[in-house]
């Protein structure tokens, strides 16, 4: 059974999350981790989900405040042994209803195109492709999606 839980970005096990997240992308992002990894820190993040599994954190997600409509979804991570579970799709709908709560009326992000898994998540999340915004309006190997409630 999956229990999620409601923290912030100085939860040890966001912390340890990302970690992972951060060396799977330093592989999938190449010569490009650098630049995203920038956009990725996690200081001032108000809004985390940890999914756990008796009581092992097996993935991640987050919201950021950009302004008083709009949130950014980020971090969002599940452990390779996880993965296929729907793991990623609680953690979404969890952030998604909180962002609701905060009455936050659309969610937008940015994955890479080299993440075909994520993208599909998305597409199944009912997210629509954006133009790139912010930090990643020229950058090529980026997709963004926006979700209005």
């Amino acid at each position: 059974m999956i229990t999620l839980l409601r923290t912030d970005s100085s939860h040890v096990d966001f912390l340890r999350l990302i970690d992972a997240l951060d060396q799977y992308l330093a592989i999938q992002d190449g010569d490009e981790h650098e630049f995203y990894d920038q956009f990725n820190k996690p200081d001032a993040i108000k809004h985390v989900v940890i999914a756990y599994e008796k009581g092992f954190a097996i993935g991640c997600g987050a919201l950021k405040k950009l302004d008083p409509h709009t949130m950014e979804v980020k971090r969002m991570y599940t452990k390779p042994d996880y993965r296929g579970r729907k793991i990623a799709t609680h953690i979404l709908l969890e952030l998604e209803a909180w962002a609701r709560e905060l009455s936050i009326e659309r969610c937008i992000l940015e994955t890479g195109k080299r993440q075909p898994e994520a993208i599909a998540l998305y597409h199944k999340s009912g997210y629509q492709i954006i133009q790139n915004y912010g930090p990643y309006k020229n950058v090529k190997n980026s997709i963004c999606f926006e979700k209005v409630f």
